[in-house]
């Protein structure tokens, strides 16, 4: 399962927005720093119109999502990696999640306080980028220090030991691990690590209602942030998402479309986390149920089916395959065999977006 940790400044919104994507969670949401105490959890159904399709055409009994755990974690200051504010016990969090959500205020409001005095999302950015650098820095030279007897006849230490050294310049510069170009291998030496600057980071832009649909100043600024930094950025408005908590389909549609935006920022979210790690959804259906399943991109059939279970990637012959978009046209399997469209494929088949598959394979 998918895990995004939602972070930023205290009172930027976090909380909210976490209450309205996870609707039922019960993260509090105050107007005073450090109102989230504990890292509050909740799993979100990845919304998705196509599995309704699917089942209609299936007459399945039901329908499965996939899904995406948030993680809400406690406001961060200047100096969390020192320890200032609720310090590196929240920064630890952060180290098990897939990708940071990085939510950003840039709506202007009296009533709401903001720790720094003035509302700059850029330098609010900053603040929490330079302690999830330190806090990485921290890491990296503990580790070093711990490699330089094993460095001494070990090659693997050594190997390792030089790589650190490369994060360790562009920490010290005030970059971010995820700049530089490391292969698979050293991507794989350096995981047990956690490094913070190392995840895939999402901008998430908290406007005011009036600002979603164009957004403002404040927003654009972090837009040209992201950019510099190759990372994806949405934008947000935990005050409408808390609003569409307690509306219908309907009303929602309604709501958002008097707003001038089609989608809410739940989707906007999973459609840039999606984007950012290179994800892909395949689909499998039949009378009992269709699901979702999510994959990376280049993964081939017996991976995708590993996603199931071990047994299918191990005993893996074949797959029976048809596009998304030509089922539905077919209107049934069988009538997507008839044209030709149901293809078997095999070992080197890369699955692409909106696949919908059987497996067949030995147990």
């Amino acid at each position: 399962m998918l895990k995004a940790g939602i972070v930023g400044l205290p009172n930027v919104g976090k909380s909210t927005l976490f209450n309205a994507l996870v609707a039922n969670a019960q993260a509090q949401a105050a107007n005073f720093p450090f109102c989230t105490i504990e890292p509050n959890v909740g799993i979100v159904a990845l919304p998705d119109a196509r599995l309704a399709k699917l089942s209609a055409i299936s007459r399945s009994k039901e329908l499965i999502p996939t899904r995406v755990e948030f993680v809400d974690i406690a406001g961060l200051v200047a100096g969390a990696s020192q320890g200032e504010g609720l310090g590196n016990k929240f920064l630890a969090n952060i180290r098990e999640v897939d990708a940071i959500v990085h939510v950003v205020r840039c709506f202007e409001d009296d009533d709401v306080i903001h720790v720094s005095g003035s509302v700059q999302p850029v330098r609010d950015a900053e603040v929490i980028n330079l302690e999830l650098g330190l806090s990485d820095l921290a890491q990296v030279e503990k580790r070093r220090e711990r490699l330089k007897k094993q460095a001494r006849t070990s090659k693997e230490a050594q190997v390792e030991d030089g790589l650190l050294e490369r994060i360790q310049e562009v920490l010290e510069q005030g970059g971010a691990a995820r700049s530089l170009d490391l292969s698979g291998e050293e991507e794989a030496l350096i995981r047990p690590l956690g490094l913070l600057t190392l995840k895939p980071i999402i901008y998430a832009t908290n406007v005011s209602e009036d600002d979603l649909a164009a957004g403002n100043d404040h927003s654009r600024a972090v837009v040209e942030l992201a950019g510099r930094e190759g990372a994806e950025s949405v934008r947000i408005s935990a005050q409408v998402e808390a609003e569409l908590v307690d509306l219908g389909e309907e009303e929602r549609a309604d709501y958002l479309e008097g707003l001038g935006v089609s989608e809410g920022g739940l989707k906007s979210l999973i459609r840039a986390t999606y984007q950012l790690l290179g994800l892909r959804t395949y689909f499998t259906t039949g009378e009992k149920e269709t699901r979702a399943w999510t994959i990376h991109a280049g993964m081939t059939a017996p991976q995708a089916a590993g996603v199931i279970h071990t047994d299918f990637e191990r005993g893996f012959i074949r797959a029976q395959t048809v596009a998304y978009e030509q089922l539905i046209e077919a209107g049934s399997l069988a009538e997507a065999r008839n044209r030709g469209w149901l293809r078997s494929e095999g070992k080197e088949y890369v699955v692409a977006e909106g696949d919908v598959m059987e497996f067949l394979f030995n147990v």
